[in-house]
C-alpha cells in the first residue's frame, strides 16, 4: 500500500528552538510535511497548489504552500518533504483539502500517463478529521493516501485518480504556560531547560506567558523579572505530550 503522509507540527521537537515573541497567542504554528511508502508505479507524481485546512467554527486558512510536482515513489522509506506552513488557531480542526493543480502524471512500464482526477474533486481532495488543537502544542496529522487503490485503470493509458485517504492526529509535544501578577516585575523573560533542549520566551503586556512546541520530559523553569526583583526557579516541571504545564499564578 503506499502512503501519502502530511504532517504538522508546531515546532520540528529534535532541534534547539527558542523564541523572544510573546507566545500567549491562541495560535499553533504549523509545518506541512508530505511523504509516500513504495508502491508499485514507477513515479506518481502530484502537482500540489495548496493546502487548505477548515476549522469547527467554519475558519478556513491556506497555509504558505510550496508548491510543485511531487513524485510520491521519492518520497519513501522515511523521506519526506515540507510542502506547506501556517499558523493555526487553536480549536478543532475538522478537514483538510489537498489542492491539486493538473500536471498529476502515472508512470507505468516507462510510460507517462496523465493522471486526471474527477471534476467533483477539482476543488481539492477533502478528508474530514476530528483533531483538538491546544495552543502551544505540537501536533502530526498523517495523511494515508493509498495510491495503489487511489489510481483507477479505465482503459489502456487512461488513468484517473480518485483518492482513499484516512487521518491519524496525533500530538507530539507539550506547553509550559503561567501567569505573573506582580505588575512591577514585568517585562520578565522565560527560560525552560533540561540539559538538552532550551525554550524561551517573554510575557506580553499582562504578564501572560506560553512555551510552546515543548519536548516531554522534566525541566527546570526560570521566569526572571526585567526589575529589582530576584528571578524564580521551579524545578521537577513535568512536561507531557499533548497537555500545557501551567505553573499558575506567580509573584514576586
Amino acid at each position: 500500500m503506499k502512503l501519502l503522509k502530511i504532517l504538522f507540527v508546531t515546532i520540528i521537537a529534535s532541534t534547539l528552538w527558542s523564541a523572544c515573541k510573546k507566545d500567549s497567542s491562541n495560535t499553533a504554528p504549523t509545518t506541512v510535511r508530505m511523504t509516500d511508502a513504495p508502491g508499485n508505479y514507477q513515479q506518481v507524481n502530484v502537482d500540489v497548489i495548496g493546502v487548505e485546512f477548515t476549522m469547527s467554527t467554519n475558519a478556513v486558512v491556506n497555509l504558505n504552500v510550496k508548491p510543485g510536482i511531487y513524485d510520491l515513489i521519492k518520497l519513501s522509506n522515511g523521506v519526506d518533504v515540507i510542502i506547506a506552513n501556517a499558523d493555526l488557531p487553536a480549536g478543532k480542526l475538522s478537514q483538510v483539502r489537498l489542492i491539486l493543480g493538473t500536471n498529476n502524471t502515472v508512470k507505468v512500464d516507462n510510460v507517462v500517463y496523465p493522471l486526471t482526477t474527477p471534476s467533483a474533486m477539482q476543488s481539492g481532495l477533502k478528508i474530514n478529521v476530528k483533531a483538538d488543537l491546544v495552543a502551544g502544542v505540537a501536533y502530526e496529522l498523517l495523511l494515508d493516501f493509498d495510491a495503489n487503490e487511489s489510481i483507477v485503470v479505465s482503459g489502456p493509458g487512461d488513468y484517473k485518480l480518485k483518492p482513499v485517504l484516512r487521518s491519524i492526529e496525533t500530538a507530539t509535544s507539550g506547553s509550559i504556560s503561567g501567569s505573573i501578577v506582580t505588575t512591577a516585575s514585568l517585562p520578565a523573560s522565560v527560560k525552560a531547560y533540561d540539559g538538552v533542549n532550551i525554550f524561551t520566551t517573554n510575557t506580553d503586556a499582562n504578564g501572560n506567558f506560553l512555551l510552546r512546541g515543548v519536548s516531554a520530559g522534566t525541566y527546570t523553569v526560570v521566569v526572571t523579572p526585567s526589575s529589582i526583583f530576584t528571578a524564580k526557579t521551579y524545578t521537577n516541571v513535568i512536561v507531557n505530550v499533548g497537555s500545557v504545564k501551567a505553573l499558575g499564578s506567580i509573584t514576586f
